[in-house]
């Protein structure tokens, strides 16, 4: 049984006529929107798209989502987006597709957001999966040697060819491997100030419904704050 696909799927249930949806990105996300170009094929569901990387733009556009940029809309209603974590109090780390910059954006201007993950992404604190910081290009290794010297355990995302890994936007990442992250909201504070990063992959306080894929079929877990 493919949770991701079980999730992503459950997903689209939630998106109405109408509405603006903020597209994820990742493994999970591209289930929905998957389902989410079928709805629109077969039933003429109405929506308009705004994707968070290229890649998502490729498939909805060959789908048939109509879809703006961000830019162009005054607000989102739902955004649905997969995670990299998620913690027992519903903070996430998100970025592992290194899109954490473009889906942090729309997730600020959406009215709800939901994330989809399988039930390995549940974790009782954040911290194990590495946690992705999007910093310029230039001064990248300076900024690298702070996160260093504070212990952050940082290393810059190569590919699969030793090449530095690039986000849509032409910068690097660097992930910090930490394994527990004790006090997240202090990490974020301490990351928004320190000058050549773009953004990190903290999504704090910012979602609404968990959908979690599980053998039994998937778990909706409504969040409040």
């Amino acid at each position: 049984m493919n949770l991701k696909k079980m999730v992503g799927y459950k997903a689209a249930e939630f998106i109405e006529d109408g509405m603006t949806v903020g597209l994820g990105t990742g493994s999970t996300a591209f289930y929905m929107v998957e389902a989410l170009g079928r709805r629109v094929e077969e039933e003429g569901l109405k929506v308009t798209g705004v994707t968070t990387s290229h890649r998502t733009t490729k498939q909805a556009s060959e789908l048939g989502i109509p879809l703006k940029d961000i830019d162009e809309v005054d607000s989102i209603d739902l955004t649905i987006d997969g995670a990299d974590e998620i913690s027992e109090d519903f903070q996430g780390i998100k970025g592992g597709g290194a899109a954490h910059l473009f889906e942090k954006m729309v997730a600020d201007l959406s009215d709800e957001v939901i994330w989809i993950v399988d039930e390995s992404k549940m974790v009782k604190r954040l911290g194990a999966f590495p946690l992705p910081v999007e910093v310029v290009k230039f001064g990248h290794g300076q900024v690298k040697n702070l996160f260093e010297r504070k212990g952050l355990n940082p290393q810059i995302r190569l590919d699969q060819n030793g090449q530095k890994v690039e986000t849509d936007s032409g910068n690097y990442v660097i992930d910090l491997k930490l394994e527990i992250i004790e006090k997240p909201h202090e990490l974020a504070a301490f990351l928004d100030s320190v000058t050549g990063v773009v953004e990190h992959g903290l999504f704090l306080d910012c979602v609404s419904k968990v959908i979690v894929g599980k053998t039994g079929g998937p778990e909706v877990i409504e969040v409040m704050r």
